[in-house]
């Protein structure tokens, strides 16, 4: 089967409802009854709900378990540049003709009912990971928690959330203790609850989530904690202090992520992940698109050897916030001027997000995303931009931006950003080979 192929029936499954997102599980059930109840046939199960963090949560525990020789199955949405991306099946993605073969097999399963594009691949990933033996399988929500597609599980082996704050709001409103209630719906009675670095009243809707349903928290600030060093990192529980050297992702928010892994190994009965697992697979972890520098390719060859080139696909205010502070904490050290290119989904909070980024870059170009109907239309976001203190201007293309950012960028050491979307991540991946 060929990439081709595997598209068109995407394409058709997209098609089978007439909205991109509906919450609800009824759709799920009917369906992963038709396929003979695959979710009732996986390896143990860390399932994770949060707004930003997610993904490298998973990274890193499946850098972590597969340095200490396990077999990790994993599903992160969405993907970047192929669908094959959420799919890892026992340390490999899955190949074009598995992948078409298991999308025709669920779509002649549904028939013509009703049902998202994600409820529908979540299903045929499900079968995925039913099928082919694994020790474990790292599940990541699609946005919520209650009713996202992959809260069909009777008692995983433990649930984590990431950090939380507003996005979806479309979906799950502008309530922060409302969307929290969402996320913990993942929450499960005797099952270990792994909480990351929360504000005040998200930790406390959490808490009492847990106490509602019968979960086992382990919170951040009480039960676990971290603090970052010059050379490393400290985590501390009661079971005492243990140094860890840095992640290889970059960002000081690199560091709760890396600290809510081991929070979750410690926390995961049956499985033997010993400290020096931990570092090799902080040494080694990888994570596309997440303030990732650029360092080969068409895009850097083109431009002058001074000029850093740092790719992120966070899109809320929170995401930029971090980048804002990491990009601080660089300048302390090793001070260059900033500059931006910018495109985001009209989804977003995109005023919020450029006013996190309004000491961090001097100037910069907005462009549409190509290819994405929600895109914000490049004049549109730039206007929004500069209401949120950002000198932005609109361009036609990322080509267009870097040549009126010609002068600033041959101008000396810098730094430029690309950032506001995992889709416009994924195709600066695609393009830049």
């Amino acid at each position: 089967m060929t990439q081709e192929t595997t598209d068109h029936i995407l394409t058709r499954l997209m098609a089978l409802h007439p909205k991109i997102i509906d919450l609800s599980l009824d759709r799920m059930w009917q369906i992963l009854e038709k396929l003979g109840h695959p979710e009732q046939h996986l390896p143990p199960v860390i399932h994770v709900a949060g707004t930003n963090g997610k993904g490298s949560l998973l990274a890193y525990l499946r850098a972590m378990l597969e340095a200490a020789g396990y077999r990790v199955h994993v599903y992160v949405s969405p993907h970047l540049i192929r669908f094959n991306e959420r799919i890892r099946l026992t340390g490999s993605l899955i190949d074009e003709a598995a992948l078409a073969d298991l999308l025709s097999y669920c779509e002649r399963a549904n028939g013509t009912t009703p049902i998202t594009y994600f409820e529908v691949t979540t299903a045929a990933a499900f079968k995925a990971f039913a099928d082919t033996p694994a020790d474990i399988l790292l599940l990541e929500t699609g946005l919520g928690g209650r009713l996202d597609a992959t809260n069909v599980l009777e008692k995983p082996a433990l649930t984590a959330i990431t950090p939380i704050s507003q996005d979806h709001v479309q979906y799950l409103g502008t309530d922060i203790a409302g969307i929290a209630g969402e996320k913990a719906g993942i929450l499960k009675s005797g099952v270990p609850a792994v909480f990351g670095p929360q504000e005040g009243v998200v930790s406390d809707v959490l808490v009492a989530r847990a106490a509602e349903v019968g979960a086992i928290p382990y919170i951040y600030g009480s039960d676990w904690f971290f603090s970052e060093l010059d050379d490393g990192w400290y985590f501390s529980s009661k079971l005492g202090q243990r140094k860890f050297v840095s992640p290889s992702l970059q960002g000081s928010h690199q560091i709760a992520n890396a600290a809510t892994a081991v929070a979750c190994l410690d926390q995961l009965s049956d499985f033997d992940v010993i400290d020096a697992d931990i570092e090799k697979g902080l040494a080694n972890v990888h994570w596309p698109g997440r303030l990732q520098q650029l360092s080969s390719g068409p895009l850097v060859d083109n431009l002058p050897s001074h000029v850093e080139i740092w790719l992120d696909g966070g899109h809320n205010p929170a995401a930029a916030e971090q980048v804002a502070n990491t990009f601080a904490k660089w300048n302390v050290v090793d001070p260059k001027p900033s500059y931006l290119i910018a495109g985001m989904l009209n989804t977003k909070d995109q005023t919020s997000f450029f006013s996190q980024l309004r000491d961090t870059v001097i100037k910069g170009c907005c462009i549409a995303i190509e290819g994405e109907a929600a895109t914000t239309s490049a004049a549109e976001l730039a206007a929004l931009a500069r209401s949120g203190g950002v000198s932005m201007t609109a361009k036609s293309s990322l080509e267009a931006s870097l040549l009126s950012l010609q002068a600033e960028l041959n101008a000396g050491p810098c730094r430029l950003l690309i950032a506001g979307s995992l889709y416009l991540a994924g195709q600066i991946l695609k393009e830049n080979g």
